[in-house]
């Protein structure tokens, strides 16, 4: 895994969770990177936020990094409280339905959600 520069040093600033940036890297409590972002899992006519899909650095399929584990989203990454062995245990995506993000990421809605 490898370790994310001082960001905080790098001008890193606190942002809402819809505008997490698209293929940022997402980090584990100790701060390395495991994966990067690919797409939110929300609600964004209701404001909640389920989580993300996250690309491993291992490579294979996109796995679910539920809300709960993100302590917080900045313009530079995501930090959890992940430990690298949670991390590296994420449970895969199960895939959905997707929506284009202006910024140029995706959304992902869950086909149990109703259209509002």
């Amino acid at each position: 895994m490898d370790k994310t520069p001082d960001l905080e040093s790098a001008g890193e600033q606190q942002v809402a969770w819809i505008m997490t940036p698209y293929q940022a890297p997402v980090l584990d409590r100790d701060g390395n990177t495991f994966g990067t972002t690919a797409a939110l899992l929300g609600d964004e006519a209701e404001d909640i936020f389920h989580g993300l899909a996250v690309k491993p650095h291992t490579g294979g399929k996109l796995v679910e990094l539920a809300s709960a584990n993100v302590v917080r989203i900045t313009t530079l990454a995501v930090h959890t409280d992940l430990s690298a062995e949670a991390a590296a245990g994420l449970p895969l995506y199960r895939e959905e339905r997707w929506y284009h993000l202006g910024r140029g990421g995706l959304f992902r809605k869950r086909p149990e959600w109703r259209d509002g």
